[in-house]
């Protein structure tokens, strides 16, 4: 499965993304959201996964107002600090305006419906695609600072799901008890909790990944994008 980078016509300007698509061509799309080392292998090999699942998937570059065609890894202590230095500078409300433009740009690719998955950074954006684009259905892994954003949640209209995990040592137990909180009563939302896994514990080669977790969760958000952009 080998992708092309695509333009994409934004708000405020146009950037790039990787988009996968499958043998047939065509399929309902969903946009994949970037950890914060930007467009990396990780990011176009989740693109290709989903194209062989029948999904036509398109990766942003949501950093592109910062450097664009960040594509580093997890790797060194170097590449850390380059991608929670863009993290610092990312601005999060211009990165769902990114989104809805990526969906808008993805819709006519696809079979028409279009879903969000993110990690990470990506995990919280996937959230406030929920709240604040016309996105079919979202999904987000280890979302950070979702519990600063709570009262977004009003605007969600479409199926959420969220994998928490329990030990992640970028969301606090009090922080991921106040996302399950605040968002316990909304049907839209569907909450998985994973009690001992840490922060990405879905990113293959990463430091925390658990493949029975994670083949658990991807089944999951398989069984979840089939139900809903089927």
């Amino acid at each position: 499965m080998s992708g092309e980078t695509i333009t994409i016509p934004g708000k405020d300007g146009t950037f790039t993304g990787y988009l996968a698509k499958p043998s047939t061509g065509k399929g309902p799309g969903i946009v994949v959201i970037q950890e914060i080392f930007g467009v990396n292998k990780v990011m176009r090999d989740l693109c290709d996964w989903l194209a062989g699942e029948g999904y036509v998937a398109l990766c942003p570059d949501l950093f592109w107002r910062i450097e664009p065609g960040i594509d580093i890894t997890d790797r060194t202590e170097a590449e850390w600090k380059k991608a929670f230095d863009l993290f610092g500078k990312f601005d999060v409300d211009k990165g769902v305006k990114d989104i809805a433009s990526t969906i808008a740009t993805l819709r006519p690719l696809s079979t028409g419906k279009v879903g969000a998955v993110g990690y990470c950074l990506g995990g919280q954006l996937a959230y406030l695609t929920a709240c604040h684009t016309d996105a079919d259905a979202s999904v987000g892994y280890y979302g950070v600072n979702i519990q600063n954003r709570l009262a977004d949640a009003k605007g969600i209209k479409a199926p959420l799901m969220l994998h928490i995990a329990g030990k992640d040592e970028f969301v606090p137990p009090e922080a991921q008890e106040a996302v399950v909180a605040g968002l316990r009563d909304n049907s839209h939302v569907t909450i998985h909790r994973y009690p001992e896994m840490d922060h990405a514990f879905a990113r293959p080669g990463g430091a925390h990944y658990d493949k029975a977790t994670a083949d658990e969760a991807n089944d999951r958000t398989l069984k979840f994008f089939a139900r809903h952009l089927g």
